[in-house]
């Protein structure tokens, strides 16, 4: 396994009055693509880096950021639960989330699991500087098209107390949930066939969505 690092050599970011931010995110050359985007803001600047959640960790206590960008697809654990570990150690720590994932299946459980934003990465390029600014200003970030579905399922719910099926499924549940509708068996869906059996009953229980 990699271990934590720094992009520089210095662990502490220039210049000095830079908002520091960890990437987390398996794929090198999108954290590469992602840190020259943000240095184009020159009120942020990435300090670290990270490939998997264990790597996430060790970064995050050892340079102290100000935000973590997160994906959701990382190997081993996933996204929500490496969310869910930082809030648990770092309840004050700004967590973005920047993933391929569908947004109106993910974006609410990545904000209940700590996260204060959400952006899809086909999105990223016009709206992931905008997104950061939002979270240190202290305001959740969803796009304009899932805050309205938000705003209108949460009155939905209120008035009639009843939960959407798809929020009863566990992280794991709905992970599997969306691999089984994929339109094709990408590597990932081949890599968790097994799984996809073994949750297939819970799944039927849980909601009337079937793959």
């Amino acid at each position: 396994m990699k271990r934590a690092r720094s992009t520089n050599k210095n662990p502490k970011c220039d210049p000095p009055d830079a908002k520091r931010i960890v990437i987390v995110d398996d794929h090198p050359l999108f954290r590469k693509g992602l840190e020259q985007l943000i240095h184009s803001d020159g009120a942020f600047e990435v300090c670290g880096e990270a490939g998997n959640a264990s790597e996430a960790m060790d970064v995050i206590r050892k340079l102290n950021p100000d935000l973590a960008i997160v994906d959701l697809s990382l190997p081993g654990a996933n996204g929500i639960e490496l969310i869910k570990n930082i809030r648990a150690e770092f309840p004050k720590l700004p967590i973005l989330v920047l993933s391929m994932h569908d947004e109106s299946l993910y974006g609410l459980r990545a904000l209940r699991a700590g996260a204060n934003g959400y952006v899809m990465k086909h999105e990223a390029m016009a709206n992931v500087v905008q997104a950061i600014r939002e979270v240190f200003s202290g305001r959740p970030y969803l796009s304009p098209a899932m805050a309205a579905q938000v705003i209108t399922k949460f009155a939905k719910n209120s008035s009639e107390g009843e939960s959407d099926a798809v929020d009863r499924l566990s992280d794991r549940e709905l992970e599997i949930l969306e691999l089984s509708r994929s339109n094709g068996p990408t590597r990932a869906a081949v890599r968790r066939r097994r799984d996809v059996i073994g949750h297939d009953h819970a799944l039927k229980r849980k909601s009337d969505v079937t793959g």
